[in-house]
Parts: C-alpha cells; sequence; structure tokens
C-alpha cells in the first residue's frame, strides 16, 4: 500500500464536528445502535433465482458499498487522535458445524464479482479450517458483520469492553421475511458517537436501501 493510500489524521480542531467529539469522547458508553427493517425485495429474488448469487454475499457487498459513501463510517478512533481510512472492509462470524463461530474476513472491492468469488473462497477455507477464532484488534480499516438468520430482531445490543478504543461499527443483519407482500430484513448499525451521528447513520440506511433495489449491480 502506498503511504497516500494509507488512513488520513483528521485535524480536530477544525473539524466540523469538534464538540460533538470532545463531548463524547468522555461518555462511559459513547456508542449508539439503529434498527431498521430494510425493504430486500430486489436482491432477494434476484438471489433466489437460478444461478443467482449468495443473498449473504450480496448484502455484504452492497452494504459495504453504501458504507464506504459515507465518511463518518470510514473514520477510527487512535487514542488521541480521529483518522480517515480510505476503504473500509468487512471481518463477518461465520457459524460452524458444531454450532461455534469462528471470523472471516473479506477485502471490498469496487465489483461484486470479484468481491463475491474472493469472498466465497474465503468462507470455504475459514468454514474447512480447524476452527480457531482469530480476532484481529490491529485492524481498524473494517465493519465487524454478524448474521441472525433465525430472528427478526427489532433491537441489538453489542458485548463492548469499556475503557477500549474500540470505534469499529458493528452491522447485523436478521431473519428476512414478508411484509405486505415484500421481503424484509431487520438491520442494526451501531456506531461510536464521537465520530458519527444520527444522520450519518440514516444516510447509510438510505443508501443501503436504494442499492438493494438495484440487483443489476450484482452482474
Amino acid at each position: 500500500m502506498k503511504p497516500q493510500d494509507g488512513p488520513r489524521r483528521l485535524d480536530l480542531a477544525s473539524w466540523e464536528r469538534h464538540q460533538q467529539y470532545e463531548l463524547f469522547r468522555s461518555y462511559d458508553w459513547p456508542w449508539f445502535n439503529v434498527t431498521v427493517d430494510v425493504d430486500v425485495e430486489a436482491v432477494a429474488a434476484r438471489c433466489a433465482a437460478p444461478g443467482g448469487p449468495s443473498f449473504f454475499l450480496a448484502s455484504l457487498w452492497l452494504s459495504l458499498v453504501a458504507a464506504n459513501e459515507v465518511r463518518e463510517l470510514r473514520l477510527r478512533l487512535r487514542g488521541d487522535e480521529v483518522v480517515e481510512h480510505r476503504l473500509i472492509h468487512g471481518g463477518s462470524t461465520v457459524l460452524m458445524p458444531d454450532d461455534s463461530f469462528v471470523f472471516a474476513y473479506f477485502d471490498f472491492l469496487p465489483e461484486f464479482e470479484p468481491f463475491a468469488e474472493r469472498a466465497a473462497a474465503e468462507l470455504e477455507v475459514v468454514r474447512g479450517g480447524p476452527g480457531k477464532l482469530e480476532p484481529r484488534p490491529e485492524r481498524d480499516d473494517l465493519i465487524h458483520y454478524s448474521v441472525l438468520p433465525w430472528i427478526a430482531f427489532t433491537s441489538f445490543q453489542h458485548a463492548r469492553r469499556l475503557g477500549q478504543d474500540d470505534s469499529v461499527p458493528r452491522l447485523v443483519f436478521g431473519r428476512r421475511r414478508e411484509v405486505a407482500g415484500r421481503r424484509r430484513m431487520p438491520v442494526s448499525v451501531e456506531v461510536h458517537h464521537a465520530l458519527a451521528d444520527g444522520l450519518h447513520v440514516s444516510r447509510f440506511y438510505q443508501r443501503f436501501e436504494e442499492l438493494m433495489a438495484q440487483p443489476d449491480r450484482l452482474g
């Protein structure tokens, strides 16, 4: 990676959110969570068609497209600094045959087909591996994903370690079900309030739902 491709340090004094940053940086519980029922009908139909792609990989990629377009979701805390990543990627829980889980990591690519090909290969390796849990705390250029395909939840609360500089957003996909003739899926987003506000999370949801209505983007 070239130096200019790495994260850029923000000038906190000139940052338009510096007052909000200073306020929420000192909170004991600075994260907030929003859960939205997202219309996934178009992409779900495309994935269910013969030869269609994995719905999980399609949702993962489209959510990464949306997240990368929202600057605040690419910001991370590093001690007393805030850095902005040029690109962020995905790390997800993967269910194993013994009902435990491990982590898999997916590099974001701007086109779905190569992304899905590499992601499917990663899943195959992880599922066929020894089941070793390998968190990567040194990486903050991620969104941490979980999937709960068994329940259509209406809210979600993540495990957190207080006193840590963890500012990686969490995103959870729930069970799809039909509502008024269209398939919908609960999607939870959790972010650090020192870095993002409800406005920025709303922009993510708006863009994600727009993309979920565009199955042609999947090739």
